[in-house]
């Protein structure tokens, strides 16, 4: 690890980041092998409008290009426990899969038997396919149909259920703009007595009409001054601009004892080209193999 200064390396928790890449990234994924470190965990978003073979093959594709694919699983998108099991049978066969990014999904009411994360992970058929870490979701800024203490009841409910299946755990959070919210909800999470690593998601360099869009359907905080302060002419919707100045803020108040262990998850709505456009400039080593 490089012992530079803040100055010319914002974030050292950047040199184990994760990202994330729909099936239809894939080409672009693999052009950019060359630029990002083996062993690189890739998460793959479970899309309604995919087929269950299109989320197989992708997770095959992302392990044959040296990445560490991480499958989310929507709990409330299947249909059938048989569904769930045909899933974990084929990404264990398929690409050999030992995590998955557990959620709830975005449906108003659940199309089979899974209500939840938490309904899902209490069938204890995770590690019997081989699953050995699952990531949960996060939400710094809220949720738009949660309150916080449910939030909390169920993250709480999540991460016993999986210590007591003997699981390893992270929270992957939802992506912002603003570093305050982010540090005051790992600060809570901490006192609360949650330990296991966090990784919050960052927005990848993208124009404002892109990240606007973005935004909007994920419910996150993206008001006027928090864009101007992210770094957006906002007179112009295809004005440009990354994670830099966030990532500054972070640096800058980010504490071990505090915060715990942080890793950096970036969504590439730019692109992944882009984003690893960024990082190199950033002076991030992306040749080094991660540590996952």
């Amino acid at each position: 690890m490089s012992d530079q200064t803040p100055a010319h390396r914002p974030w050292s928790c950047l040199d184990r980041f994760s990202l994330e890449a729909t099936a239809r990234d894939l080409p672009a994924l693999a052009q950019a092998v060359p630029d990002l470190a083996p062993g690189t965990v890739v998460a793959i978003p479970f899309l309604p409008g995919e087929s269950d073979a299109t989320r197989l093959q992708a997770a095959a594709q992302i392990r044959a290009l040296g990445f560490t694919p991480l499958p989310h699983l929507a709990a409330r998108h299947l249909p059938s426990r048989q569904a769930l099991l045909d899933l974990l049978a084929g990404w264990r066969e398929g690409a050999g899969i030992d995590r998955l990014l557990v959620l709830a999904g975005d449906r108003a009411s659940p199309r089979g038997p899974y209500q939840d994360a938490l309904s899902l992970i209490e069938t204890g058929l995770l590690p019997a396919y081989g699953i050995r870490r699952v990531v949960v979701s996060g939400y710094p800024e809220g949720h738009p149909h949660l309150s916080d203490a449910c939030l909390a009841r169920a993250m709480r409910d999540k991460l016993a259920t999986l210590a007591a299946q003997e699981l390893d755990a992270e929270i992957a959070t939802q992506f912002g703009f603003s570093a305050a919210p982010v540090l005051a909800w790992l600060e809570a999470l901490r006192m609360a007595g949650v330990t296991v690593p966090v990784r919050l998601g960052l927005p990848g360099p993208a124009n404002l009409r892109t990240l606007l869009r973005y935004a909007a359907l994920c419910g996150v905080g993206a008001s006027a001054a928090v864009l101007a302060r992210y770094g957006f002419a906002l007179n112009r919707l295809r004005s440009h601009a990354g994670p830099h100045r966030l990532v500054r803020e972070l640096a800058e108040e980010l504490c071990p004892r505090r915060h715990g262990q942080v890793f950096a998850h970036f969504y590439p709505f730019g692109g992944i080209a882009s984003l690893t456009l960024w990082l190199a400039r950033q002076e991030v080593p992306l040749a080094k193999a991660h540590v996952s």
